[in-house]
């Protein structure tokens, strides 16, 4: 069984990047580009983020994508490389 140890306490939209920050102080990054659910969605949209233990969560693009996935490069559908 895994288990992430570290919490997310903060996830933002900022220069075209999504910026999610946990609790130890990592920082992770990473371009809406390498999603194409995300890519082309509008600044308000991509702001509005929820958190969950595991992931990020897009209700008005009604997109998820969890933490384990975007460690290992992984966007979503038609994934394209950061």
């Amino acid at each position: 069984m895994n288990s992430l140890v570290d919490t997310a306490k903060s996830a933002s939209f900022r220069n075209g990047q999504i910026v999610v920050l946990f609790e130890s102080g990592l920082e992770i990054r990473f371009p809406v580009t390498a999603s194409s659910r995300l890519a082309g969605a509008s600044e308000s949209a991509l702001g509005n983020i929820e958190l969950s233990p595991y992931g990020l969560h897009w209700p008005e693009l009604d997109e998820d994508l969890s933490f384990a996935g975007i460690l290992r490069g992984r966007f979503g559908p038609l994934n394209k490389t950061a």
